[in-house]
């Protein structure tokens, strides 16, 4: 549990100095995060991606990512007899999705200002909420199916996790949702979420019982 607490704290660092840089309006950060979102959400519309890039936002919200993982992870306790690893993985993320949701409020950053044409998002933007959902839901995924898979299907399975886990975090950006930083807080929490925590877990039951792999990080 001691090496699953340093691990948060590892990933967490670089959450908090982002964070503080955010809030004490550090001008190189907020200079290159203001151009970035120009860039993005002028090239959005010009190629009119916007309504592509709000399917993706959409599908990507946290409820329907989680809706589906708990699916999973009911199909993995029920049928495959993985009691201990499916609960581990519905609770890492439900804790996952509520330290994301109290994050923001600490931050207080307001969303990007965007052009006419680009929907404008609600609620604070430090980190991206879809951003660490989705690298923490995929990322779980692999970790709660490793021993039901082939060594073909395991690396399969981690390259689509990142895939999918940047391609929400660039839709976040093309869509006006969130600055660069918000989407790197949002990796980068989710990442250490998901490994804080499997590494708490195997140091509570033999590696016998819940195969997988023993040195995430």
């Amino acid at each position: 549990m001691l090496r699953g607490v340093v691990a948060m704290l590892v990933f967490a660092l670089p959450v908090v100095i982002l964070a503080l840089a955010v809030r004490q309006q550090f001008d190189p950060l907020i200079r290159a995060d203001q151009a970035a979102i120009r860039e993005a959400t002028g090239f959005s519309l010009r190629h009119g991606l916007i309504p592509a890039l709000t399917v993706i936002q959409v599908v990507s919200l946290p409820i329907f990512v989680y809706a589906a993982a708990t699916g999973v992870v009911i199909w993995t306790w029920r049928s495959k007899q993985l009691k201990g690893r499916a609960l581990w993985a519905f609770v890492t993320m439900m804790v996952g999705w509520g330290i994301g949701g109290l994050a923001k409020p600490i931050a207080q950053r307001a969303r990007p200002v965007v052009d006419d044409g680009v929907p404008h998002a609600s609620g604070y933007s430090f980190p991206s909420g879809h951003t660490l959902n989705i690298t923490l839901a995929t990322g779980v995924m692999v970790f709660l199916l490793w021993p039901l898979l082939s060594a073909t299907q395991r690396r399969v399975a981690v390259v689509l996790a990142i895939v999918v886990s940047v391609v929400v975090g660039l839709d976040r950006l093309f869509i006006g949702a969130h600055f660069p930083s918000d989407i790197f807080a949002g990796h980068v929490l989710g990442l250490g979420i998901m490994f804080a925590s499997w590494i708490g877990f195997i140091g509570r039951t033999a590696s016998t019982s819940s195969p997988g792999p023993s040195h995430p990080a």
